[in-house]
C-alpha cells in the first residue's frame, strides 16, 4: 500500500509541475524582435512624379526624340519607325518591319503606352493590331507577344483582344478605351529557365495591368504564341523586347513613354 500511495503522490507531484511550466510559458510575453528582419536592406528607387512616369532606376527605351535604344528586328541596322511630336509610329513601308531593343533582358517590370488612331477602320484582328513582344527570341521564332489591338467594341477571338498574351491567355477584364486615347500597359515578366540540354525547367509568366485593370495574373505561358499551332518551348537566354508592324491594313499605331526596370 505505501509503495502505491508513494507512486500516487510522485504523478500528482510531477502533474503540477508540467502545469506549473505550463502557466509561466504562457505568462512571458512573446519577443517581437525574434521575428523581425533586419537585412538586406533593399535599394532606395525614387518613384516618378506621377502615375506613369519612370522611376530612378528605369532604363529609358524611348524618350520622345529618338530610336537611339532600337533597332530593325530583321536586321539590326537602325530603326526607322516615325518620331513625331515626342510620340513614336509605326512604319509600314515596305522593307521597314518590326523593331527591337538594343538590350537583352530577363526578368523586368515594363511600362509602355499606345494608341490606336481615331477613325480607325476594319474590325477583328485587321483593326489596329500590334503587339509587344515581351522576349523576342531570334528569326524564324513566334516569340511571346502580349496583343496590342483596337478592343473597343471591336469582336474578336478573346485569347487574341488586347490584354491576351497572344493565343494563350483570355484576359480578366476588357479595359480598353476609345480609339484616340492613349493606353497603357504595365507588366512583369519572368522569363523561362532551360537546363544545360536546353529541356524546361521552369515556365514564363506574366502578369499584365491596362489602363490599371489586372488583366493577365501571373499567367503561366505554355511556350511561344503561336498564331498556328499548339505552343512550345525552344531554348534561350536573354532577348529583347519587340514591337509589332502589323500587316493588317489599318492605320498605324503609335507610341510613347517606354522604360523597363530589371528585376533581381
Amino acid at each position: 500500500m505505501r509503495y502505491f500511495l508513494e507512486s500516487a503522490r510522485f504523478a500528482t507531484a510531477a502533474l503540477l509541475a508540467v502545469s506549473a511550466l505550463a502557466v509561466a510559458r504562457d505568462s512571458v510575453q512573446p519577443n517581437p524582435q525574434a521575428t523581425e528582419v533586419w537585412a538586406p536592406v533593399p535599394p532606395v528607387v525614387t518613384p516618378g512624379a506621377t502615375a506613369g512616369a519612370p522611376p530612378s532606376d528605369a532604363i529609358i527605351l524611348f524618350n520622345g526624340k529618338n530610336l537611339n535604344e532600337w533597332v530593325s528586328a530583321q536586321d539590326h541596322t537602325p530603326a526607322r519607325w516615325l518620331v513625331r511630336n515626342g510620340v513614336m509610329v509605326v512604319n509600314k513601308a515596305a522593307g521597314v518591319g518590326n523593331i527591337e531593343t538594343k538590350r537583352r533582358f530577363r526578368d523586368y517590370q515594363l511600362h509602355i503606352e499606345w494608341r490606336i488612331p481615331a477613325g480607325i477602320t476594319g474590325s477583328g484582328q485587321a483593326r489596329g493590331n500590334s503587339g509587344v513582344f515581351l522576349a523576342s527570341t531570334g528569326p524564324g521564332d513566334a516569340g511571346y507577344e502580349l496583343q496590342v489591338l483596337d478592343s473597343y467594341r471591336n469582336g474578336t477571338y478573346v485569347n487574341g483582344m488586347a490584354g491576351s498574351l497572344y493565343k494563350q491567355s483570355i484576359p480578366l477584364a476588357n479595359a480598353a478605351r476609345r480609339p484616340g486615347q492613349w493606353q497603357s500597359y504595365d507588366v512583369v515578366w519572368t522569363a523561362p529557365r532551360f537546363n544545360s540540354d536546353g529541356s524546361l525547367r521552369t515556365p514564363a509568366y506574366a502578369t499584365v495591368f491596362w489602363n490599371g485593370v489586372l488583366v493577365d495574373d501571373r499567367f503561366k505561358l505554355r511556350g511561344q504564341t503561336l498564331y498556328i499551332g499548339k505552343p512550345f518551348y525552344k531554348a534561350f537566354d536573354a532577348a529583347p523586347i519587340k514591337l509589332q508592324a502589323h500587316g493588317d491594313p489599318s492605320a498605324p499605331i503609335s507610341f510613347r513613354n517606354i522604360w523597363v526596370r530589371e528585376l533581381p
